[in-house]
C-alpha cells in the first residue's frame, strides 16, 4: 500500500468532512492546516441551533439563483467560513496556515481567508467566482488546485 503525500492526505479529509454538509445543492468540505496538523475542519450547513436546509428545503433552489451569486439569500455557512469561525471560537491561530478545501472558495469565503492569513489554498474543483480567484491572487495567497491524477 503507497502511502498518501500530505497533500493527498488533508484532500482526502476534506472529502470525509464534506460528507457531514447539510446543504442541497452541493456538499463541501474545508481542513485548515499549519505545520501537517489539522487545526479545524468545516463543512457547509446552517447556524449551529437552527434547522438545516435537509430539513425545510433550499431557498435559493426555489427562487431559482445561480451558483455563486446572492450568497446572502442562504440558510448556510460555507465549509470555510465554518473553519475560520471554529478557529476563533476555540482561541486557534491560523495565521500563515494552509486550506485544503473540495472547490475554489467564494468571493465572500476568499476575503475572510485573506484576512485571516491563510497563505495557501489547495481546491480541487472550480467555482463560479472570477473575482475571488483574482483578489486571492492580488493577495498573494497561493492557489494550487489539486488534481485527482496526483492522488495516484
Amino acid at each position: 500500500m503507497k502511502r498518501p503525500s500530505w497533500e493527498e492526505y488533508f484532500m482526502d479529509i476534506t472529502h470525509m468532512v464534506k460528507s457531514r454538509s447539510t446543504c442541497l445543492r452541493r456538499h463541501i468540505g474545508a481542513v485548515i492546516v499549519k505545520d501537517k496538523n489539522i487545526l479545524t475542519t468545516g463543512y457547509n450547513g446552517s447556524p449551529a441551533g437552527t434547522r438545516h436546509c435537509l430539513d425545510v428545503g433550499c431557498l435559493r433552489e426555489e427562487m431559482g439563483v445561480p451558483s455563486g451569486e446572492r450568497h446572502e439569500l442562504c440558510r448556510a455557512l460555507h465549509a470555510e467560513q465554518n473553519a475560520i469561525i471554529q478557529a476563533a471560537k476555540h482561541g486557534i491561530n491560523i495565521e500563515g496556515a494552509d486550506l485544503y478545501c473540495t472547490n475554489l472558495p467564494c468571493l465572500i469565503c476568499s476575503k475572510m481567508i485573506i484576512n485571516a492569513g491563510i497563505r495557501r489554498v489547495f481546491y480541487e474543483g472550480e467555482y463560479p467566482d472570477a473575482l475571488s480567484r483574482e483578489m486571492l491572487q492580488e493577495a498573494g495567497v497561493e492557489l494550487i488546485q489539486w488534481q485527482e491524477s496526483e492522488a495516484n
